[in-house]
């Protein structure tokens, strides 16, 4: 998730759900093999055994349409300490497609396979090599050979978010047709699209047969969601917004992020899915646009919640 999920949201998450994997926001490949700097910018976890402090493996992903240069990269990121290497076929920006990324590939699946071949054959066998897609670009025809296409070109694992291009965000996700290229394609596939809570994470599997899921905007939504799938109770809007405190405190002492207000604003919007209480605080803060502002807020918000409950 572009712009959402950094390292320190990753770190922070990390810590309160047992994720098997996380994966980077991705790495754009052009034209050339990139400076380290550039992906320990997008995972610092790679200066410690590839993992968050917590013990998470994260694995780096790229997105690009030249096969030379994903496997340059692809061969660098292992080289750095990455748990295997993802290729982004599911980004449905309007930039990044414009530049011939993302979710347009969808539209050939001769270059999908090109793209993964190449990765595939420049990393050491012993490294996964994985693929996200969507189900298509303008519409879900050529969802089956896409899926194909990656698995022929040797991918590890195919991660499928249940919706083209087109659909963009909009409910539902077409689980269905992640059942049908399940059954299909011998290496695991991993569901991913509309998992908000327990029950959609029970009933994707059960449809899809899928035995993972991966979590995206639902992992914000509900900070614990992937623990609560596992078996723990789901946050309450009290754990949440003392979980919000924690991020706050780690952005601006250890980090001095200038982005906290446009970041804090943005989290607010997944959390209104599950909490009405985001929605009312959200109504608050919004208008502010200091860092000062809007932690004098949430500071009054979690003094509040607390003398309730002594009440």
């Amino acid at each position: 998730m572009e712009g959402v999920v950094d390292d320190l949201m990753r770190e922070i998450l990390s810590a309160i759900n047992p994720y098997d994997l996380m994966v980077t926001e991705f790495v754009r490949v052009v034209d050339q093999l990139l400076p380290e700097k550039v992906f320990y910018r997008i995972c610092p976890e790679l200066k410690t055994n590839g993992e968050t402090a917590s013990g998470t493996p994260v694995r780096v992903q790229l997105l690009g349409q030249e096969p030379g240069w994903m496997a340059e990269n692809a061969i660098r990121a292992i080289e750095m300490g990455s748990k295997g290497v993802d290729v982004n076929f599911g980004c449905p920006a309007k930039m990044v497609n414009r530049s011939n990324g993302g979710a347009v590939m969808l539209q050939y699946p001769e270059q999908l396979y090109n793209v993964v071949k190449a990765m595939r054959e420049a990393v050491p066998e012993q490294h996964p090599v994985t693929a996200k897609i969507r189900l298509g670009f303008n519409d879900k025809s050529l969802y089956m050979e896409n899926a194909q296409a990656i698995y022929e070109a040797g991918a590890s694992e195919l991660a499928v978010h249940a919706r083209s291009k087109v659909d963009g965000y909009k409910p539902p996700a077409y689980w269905e047709y992640i059942t049908d290229i399940n059954a299909k394609l011998p290496i695991p596939v991993i569901a991913n699209g509309e998992i908000w809570n327990v029950d959609d994470a029970r009933r994707c599997m059960e449809l899809t047969g899928c035995d993972s899921i991966m979590v995206g905007r639902g992992a914000i939504s509900l900070p614990n969601l992937a623990a609560s799938i596992k078996g723990a109770a789901p946050y309450t809007w009290q754990q949440s917004l003392a979980l919000m405190l924690e991020y706050t405190n780690r952005e601006l002492v250890a980090r001095k992020s200038t982005y906290y207000p446009a970041r804090i604003k943005q989290w607010f919007n997944y959390l209104n899915r599950q909490y009405p209480e985001a929605d009312t605080l959200f109504r608050e803060l919004r208008i502010f646009k200091t860092a000062e502002e809007i932690i004098h807020v949430l500071q009054t918000a979690n003094t509040n919640l607390y003398h309730q409950q002594l009440d």
